[in-house]
């Protein structure tokens, strides 16, 4: 009797002992997955607030960073009060800015000392703005609403921590000189009486990404 209950306790130890090791060997947690990037591709990469630089008074908007950060395309909405203007002018506005290089300072500052591109921008609400019969045609070569033309300038950047999804975060103060179509037209058919610095317009920023 006591031969068989031994046998029985064996068989049962036997049983039980992969249970009980599984029961204490540690449990390696799943790996969790990198977090994905929520950023569509529609949605702008960064707000812009800017001042003069032949935009309005004060600026607004958004834009987008493709090609590594090297080439911006920011959308502006621009406003100058009636009496700094003898009317109320809206102004609609379009830059691409391209950046070349960028030179590390540290960890949490860079900058981009060159940057070229072009804008373009349309004004409404300018005095008579288009009123019929106004000037005789081909008065004005040009348009009353409508400039273009390059710019040039460069920006400091401060690096702040990345988000959750490993997106960096920026903040950034830039400058830019910019002309337009019909200052470039009127230095080059009076290069003796104006000067490059009467047609240069100087516009001051911050960009922040979100």
């Amino acid at each position: 009797m006591t031969q068989r209950l031994t046998s029985v306790v064996a068989l049962a130890a036997t049983l039980l002992a992969p249970t009980a090791a599984l029961a204490t060997e540690p449990t390696t947690p799943a790996a969790t997955p990198p977090a994905e990037n929520p950023h569509p591709w529609y949605r702008p990469r960064h707000l812009v607030l800017q001042t003069a630089g032949g935009l309005g008074m004060v600026s607004a908007g958004a834009g987008y960073s493709y090609f590594n950060d090297k080439v911006d395309t920011d959308i502006l909405l621009g406003y100058v009060p009636k009496k700094f203007a003898g009317s109320t002018l809206t102004l609609a506005s379009a830059k691409l800015i391209y950046s070349p290089f960028t030179v590390q300072i540290s960890d949490t500052w860079q900058v981009k000392p060159v940057s070229v591109g072009a804008y373009f921008s349309y004004t409404h609400g300018t005095l008579n703005d288009e009123e019929r019969g106004q000037y005789t045609k081909d008065y004005y070569w040009w348009s009353s609403d409508t400039r273009y033309g390059p710019l040039a300038g460069g920006r400091i950047t401060y690096l702040r921590p990345a988000k959750a999804n490993g997106r960096p975060r920026t903040v950034s103060l830039y400058y830019d000189l910019s002309t337009n179509d019909l200052y470039l037209q009127s230095y080059i058919a009076n290069t003796k009486g104006l000067t490059l610095g009467q047609i240069l317009v100087l516009g001051l920023g911050v960009k922040a990404d979100f």
